[in-house]
């Protein structure tokens, strides 16, 4: 025996790196995989009290009679993956079940990417990611990642892009439809690639969003507009100026004086120039000065040029007022017109609750609000041009990427359709179903929706594989898909449970054969009653249920070359192991060494 079981001990403070380093025998020349499931840490659950397995790459069976625990194992790596906890998973007795995964993975993975955006740094090994799962006996559980408490969610999240489940239970990974889409771009040989689709479509929703929104601008401001425009007409009706009230206002006061004003002006102009005015005062002041001008001599010289320059100022005097009295208008209208305005002009100036020295500056800034809302409209005219130039730019992409997953569905259903035939599916028809999509339903992956389906005989209709297929037939669908898939895969550990249901013979031949290929790429687990599968593992387990304080308790140990044949050859023969049972199993692991 190798390794076996470690009973007894917690998970190794350093996790299973160490382990992995021990020296073992192999059974085939297997590569070092960079990714996958390096230690499984069980306590408490169900028939295991306590067991830690080093698991190893390439393809890994489990055998073990029915009713050993072989589901067990299963059940529990599905706690440590975030699956459904349930109480009747503890060990009875137990106060809680605990289950620890540890994983290598290389730099890059998308695990390492969950990690990053959940806040998590990694450990001392940047390369190791550990799960951890605690369940109480009342069914409470708590999930660690690296010894960081996590939620349930995250775990699952991880646990989703590091181990695949494949088994009639599973409806995760090939067959979730909601994978399909992205199962098959890995696939496709993209000239535009996914990526460079999502931001086509992220830059055509920007664009139909500034397009709505300036839509809805331009509709909220429609009222605004409208208001905008009549308050112009009103001002422009107007055509008020600057320092019009006060001009208006003046004119008014003088109107309203004109009557009196031209009364005084009357009798000033007759002062002036009437008979007993003061020009002909000056006149008769200046005749009898004249004639006593000899005899005073140069006496009254002065005094004349005074009487002279009076008259004339008098003269100018007269004049002035002359031109005043004609400057007044005693016409009524003319008053009634300048009230009339200036009236107008306050009450608008009340109606925007400004003063009238700001209407012309008011009728400016209407001004400015109107061009903006007409410049709006031309950018709403430009947002719309926009916004079709970007949809023909997704639709440009989508098509290329709708061409090159037609393109990648066609090869992908004559791949998986040349591997059916030897899992004896030879009447079973696989297809890759890209249904196109309304306009409404585009989307940042496509045009299309995109799914599996499978027919299991020629008159079967297609459907959905999880709907369709038989528990054994699933499995050997997976199979055959994700040996046509390897390439492709982010997920480094692959688990098939029941794969060998129903068949036995050249067909389990033919499933071993595809297994040990598939475990060329991925570390792949198989649980498996098939001697003809067992016989193609690189790592070989048995699972075995024995007593422990008088307690059914779940066993597993790590065969050897010597007690893998002895294994093989139970399988083959039932609980008698007969020397013929030994050398067909001598005959099965050397046809199946590479």
């Amino acid at each position: 025996m190798r390794g076996g079981y470690i009973q007894n001990d917690p998970l190794p403070a350093k996790g299973f790196a160490g382990l992995c380093a021990a020296p073992s025998v192999s059974f085939g020349a297997i590569g070092s995989l960079a990714l996958m499931l390096i230690g499984l840490s069980i306590r408490d659950v169900v028939l295991i009290d306590r067991l830690s397995l080093v698991l190893r790459p390439g393809l890994c069976v489990l055998t073990g009679e029915t009713g050993a625990g072989k589901s067990i194992l299963l059940d529990a790596l599905g706690l440590a993956l975030g699956r459904r906890a349930d109480s009747a998973l503890v060990r009875a007795g137990a106060a809680e079940a605990a289950v620890s995964a540890e994983f290598r993975v290389a730099p890059g993975h998308p695990s390492l990417a969950v990690l990053a955006e959940a806040g998590i740094a990694p450990g001392e090994d940047a390369g190791a990611i550990l799960l951890r799962r605690l369940l109480a006996a009342d069914g409470r559980s708590r999930a660690f990642v690296n010894d960081e408490p996590v939620s349930v969610g995250l775990l699952r999240e991880l646990g989703d892009s590091l181990v695949e489940i494949q088994g009639q239970y599973e409806q995760r990974g090939l067959l979730d439809p909601q994978n399909h889409r992205a199962i098959l771009d890995a696939f496709a040989d993209h000239r535009v690639t996914p990526a460079a689709l999502a931001e086509a479509w992220a830059e055509w929703r920007r664009a139909r969003e500034r397009e709505a929104e300036a839509a809805r601008l331009l509709a909220e401001s429609k009222a605004e507009e409208d208001l905008l425009r009549h308050q112009l007409a009103e001002i422009d009706a107007l055509r008020p100026e600057e320092g019009e009230e006060e001009r208006l206002a003046a004119r008014r006061t003088l109107l309203q004086n004109a009557e009196r004003l031209a009364e005084t002006l009357e009798e000033a102009i007759r002062e002036i120039d009437g008979e007993g005015g003061a020009q002909a005062a000056l006149a008769r002041a200046a005749r009898r000065l004249e004639r006593a001008r000899d005899r005073a001599q140069g006496l009254f010289d002065e005094a004349l040029a005074a009487a002279e320059r009076a008259a004339a100022e008098t003269q100018e005097a007269l004049s002035v007022l002359v031109r005043a009295a004609a400057s007044l208008t005693l016409d009524p209208r003319e008053l009634e017109e300048v009230e009339e305005r200036l009236f107008a002009l306050r009450a608008l100036a009340r109606k925007h609750q400004v003063a009238v020295f700001d209407l012309p500056a008011l009728r400016s800034r209407l001004a400015e609000l109107l061009a903006a809302i007409e410049s709006r409209r031309e950018d709403a005219a430009g947002l719309v041009a926009a916004t079709v130039a970007a949809r023909a730019r997704y639709v440009a992409a989508a098509e290329a990427v709708s061409h090159a997953r037609a393109e990648a569905a066609r090869r992908l259903d004559k791949a998986v359709a040349a591997e059916l035939k030897p899992l004896r599916l030879e009447r079973a028809r696989f297809r890759t179903v890209l249904s196109p999509l309304g306009e409404a339903d585009w989307g940042e992956h496509g045009c299309e929706r995109i799914q599996f389906e499978v027919a299991t005989n020629a008159a079967a209709a297609f459907g959905p594989i999880a709907r369709i297929a038989s528990g054994g037939e699933l499995s050997r669908f997976m199979l055959a898909l994700k040996l046509v898939l390897a390439g492709t895969s982010t997920v480094p550990t692959l688990i098939f449970d029941e794969v060998d249901s129903g068949i036995g013979g050249a067909v389990a031949a033919a499933v071993g054969e595809r297994l040990y290929r598939l475990g060329a790429s991925l570390q792949v687990l198989v649980v498996t009653h098939s001697p003809q599968v067992a016989a193609r593992g690189a790592w070989h387990w048995r699972v075995e249920k024995a007593l422990a304080e008088r307690q059914a308790v779940t066993r597993v140990e790590e065969l050897d070359p010597d007690t893998r044949q002895e294994e093989i050859a139970r399988m083959l023969s039932g609980n008698i192991v007969t020397a013929e049972a030994r050398a067909a199993a001598a005959s099965l692991i050397a046809a199946g060494a590479p």
